[in-house]
């Protein structure tokens, strides 16, 4: 049985009642945003209003992305991998369960040094798909070429973050690539494998 999106008390400063508020909203007020789901328009649009909006409140406090996606659209992920460069807070991204092709985007488009997976996450990189059956065969070569160039964006993206050759992202991208975490961080897609200290603590 579905129990929807919890609820939790929040007092706003000045209130002397607190109000019932759903916990993602709760989160947004300390900064720390979710993709957990797969990218669509709608989601990319939240997303990016909110890194805008957190930006604008304060410029000076990292921000924190939480990635289990198994990726999407791909003009929906640049959105939000180019509003991650451009707003001026440090974006943490976080990598729990899955973070797939768009997903796997966003995730290198962290903080240098701030990007982190959780010890059974994985990540999985791949050129982008598209949907030829549908078209016509003139609308096949338009998509072909345009898909082309969206694929040689995303991998001189993932050169640049990962620092890796781009002959050799090319290569990945030619498959679907499957890493797990400590992969990933030997790959160049994240920083850091989270590991729990003594305190229960994630460092």
């Amino acid at each position: 049985m579905p129990i929807g999106v919890p609820k939790v008390p929040f007092r706003s400063p000045g209130e002397a009642d607190a109000v019932w508020i759903d916990v993602y909203n709760r989160l947004h007020r300390e900064r720390l945003l979710f993709l957990g789901q797969e990218l669509d328009s709608e989601i990319s649009n939240q997303i990016v209003s909110l890194m805008v909006y957190l930006s604008i409140e304060d410029a000076t406090k990292d921000l924190y992305l939480f990635i289990n996606s198994p990726g999407g659209w791909v003009i929906s992920g640049l959105a939000v991998y180019d509003t991650m460069q451009f707003v001026p807070p440090d974006i943490h991204t976080i990598c729990m369960g899955l973070a797939a092709s768009m997903g796997s985007l966003i995730l290198v488009g962290g903080e240098f040094t701030k990007r982190l997976a959780f010890p059974h996450a994985w990540v999985m990189i791949h050129q982008p798909a598209t949907s030829f059956y549908q078209a016509q065969t003139g609308d096949v070569l338009l998509e072909a070429e345009e898909l082309l160039k969206l694929r040689e964006t995303l991998a001189r993206v993932y050169a640049q973050r990962t620092g890796n050759p781009l002959w050799v992202v090319s290569e990945d991208m030619e498959r679907d690539v499957f890493m797990s975490a400590t992969e990933a961080q030997a790959h160049g897609v994240v920083d850091l494998v989270a590991i729990k200290n003594t305190t229960g603590d994630f460092a």
